[in-house]
């Protein structure tokens, strides 16, 4: 035990010299930099930010929602921002003053104290709690187990769609395999119904090829379906390599199906091997993600390698602390919007109906800061900020932190169960994390709420479920389906 925890520590030092020291001075030493009190302040969001994602790449528990915050937070909020603080240069033509720039920097580790504070007393809640308590809501949820039946009726059903929607596309497979702005121009007029039906699609595709995968075998015996599963996994797959690919689809997305599907491998979900995939994940996000919208238009540039802090300063990608800033102007001149709050949960209600529905706050911004490109984003910081002010920022990241860590926590009590929605919903959610966290909330109201009521209807719940047993007690090893590829056994 003594050895163990020393390497911990030794593990954890090594992380935060190399997130707080060595990336961050990286990127200063890259320009001369522009001194100034945000810059300092924001070398204490970028050690928060580091000194966090460091306890979850060394932590013991596997803990997914952790490490999609945390990783969106270091990046673009911490390492970016530094860069654009320490050269005075941002991804889009506006421009604030020295205030507003603080100000923006210290909204943004409210928001991160909040969500340390929030996940600190969840887990002290869970450690004073008995394990003989009552499972919750959030328990019964994710304690729901594949079903059979459902499931097959939701590859039924995502195959039928398929046909359907993709013999009705102009260019049928072609524009799949060409940019997301064929795709758009493909759906002419009825461009936001054809993004709708695609999203429709595109959901039920990826949770039917995730449940085969993890499925878990019948104890009595399952030939029929084995043979059913080797039917339908590669045409599942099939599917999902044409309307889930990251030229059709944000890269965002597709990248959270490709890790979902990572890790339904049941070995990576041990700590190690944990570790390492999310050393690599955020490798490749640093490295990697910046020249991955090769795919985006029609008409593509030449790929251009610059450095990283060329990247944080001049893509557009990483605008999420410049659009802070941006909202902290726009709340000055403007007010804030409490009624915004109501537009996310009730996005499916037309304008015809509900003149006075709110905006998209990334559209909102674009157009105060006078941009003819409106597709920007707007970071769950600003969002909240809008709603009502610095209370608004405490309570929505306090009450996502302790979300967040009761969702890691439960997943971590069924990580025996494959057949657990835990075992699906937690993953999917932690990596499309950062697109909630990115914004704006308008946009992607309807995708995610797809992501999380679709597997609701390919799982029952468990008749009579008590409190499960406690990590510390042996549990007999699970039977996975015999899926090629999953890491289960025969």
């Amino acid at each position: 035990m003594q050895d163990a925890r020393v390497r911990s520590v030794a593990a954890v030092s090594l992380w935060a010299v190399v997130l707080t020291v060595l990336l961050p001075g990286l990127i200063l030493q890259s320009h001369g930099v522009h001194v100034s009190a945000a810059l300092a302040l924001q070398g204490v969001v970028v050690a928060h930010a580091g000194g966090a994602l460091a306890r979850v790449l060394t932590s013991s528990r596997v803990r997914f929602v952790a490490l999609g915050f945390w990783v969106f937070a270091y990046v673009w909020l911490g390492l970016a921002a530094l860069a654009m603080l320490a050269v005075d240069a941002y991804p889009w033509p506006y421009r604030t003053d020295e205030v507003t720039t603080l100000g923006a920097v210290a909204l943004v580790e409210l928001g991160l104290l909040a969500y340390s504070a929030g996940t600190a007393l969840a887990a002290r809640r869970e450690r004073a709690l008995p394990d003989t308590r009552p499972p919750g809501l959030l328990e019964r949820v994710l304690s729901r187990r594949l079903t059979p039946w459902r499931l097959l009726a939701m590859c039924a059903l995502a195959l039928g769609f398929a046909a359907a929607l993709i013999v009705d596309q102009p260019d049928r497979l072609g524009a799949y395999f060409t940019s997301r702005q064929a795709i758009t121009e493909a759906g002419g007029e009825d461009a936001s119904l054809r993004s709708l039906l695609s999203w429709s699609l595109s959901v039920p595709a990826f949770w039917a090829l995730l449940g085969l995968l993890r499925i878990p075998r019948r104890p009595g015996g399952d030939r029929w379906l084995r043979a059913v599963r080797w039917l339908l996994l590669p045409v599942l797959l099939a599917l999902n390599v044409v309307v889930n690919n990251p030229i059709s689809k944000p890269r965002f997305w597709a990248g959270m199906v490709l890790l979902t599907l990572l890790f339904s491998v049941p070995r990576l979900c041990r700590p190690r091997a944990f570790r390492i995939t999310a050393a690599a994940i955020l490798a490749a996000l640093l490295f990697v993600f910046p020249y991955s919208d090769y795919f985006r238009y029609s008409d593509r540039e030449d790929v251009a390698v610059v450095s990283l802090a060329d990247q944080f300063t001049a893509n557009g990608d990483f605008d999420a602390f410049q659009q802070v800033q941006t909202g902290v102007d726009y709340v000055h001149d403007h007010g804030f919007a409490p009624g915004n709050v109501l537009g996310p949960p009730l996005f499916m209600v037309p304008r015809s109906i509900w003149p006075e529905k709110p905006s998209d706050t990334g559209i909102a911004l674009a157009e105060y800061a006078g941009y003819e490109f409106h597709n920007l984003s707007a970071p769950l910081w600003i969002e909240s900020y809008l709603w009502a002010g610095p209370f608004a920022v405490i309570l929505v990241f306090g009450l996502l932190g302790a979300l967040g860590r009761r969702v890691d926590d439960v997943r971590h009590r069924l990580r025996e169960n494959p057949g657990a929605l835990a075992a699906l919903l937690v993953p999917a959610f932690a990596f499309y994390q950062m697109v909630f966290l990115r914004g704006s909330l308008l946009a992607i109201a309807g995708p995610l709420t797809l992501l999380l009521a679709v597997p609701l209807l390919i799982t029952t719940p468990i008749a009579g479920a008590s409190r499960f047993r406690s990590s510390a007690m042996p549990t007999a090893p699970p039977r996975h389906a015999s899926i090629p590829g999953t890491g289960g056994h025969p």
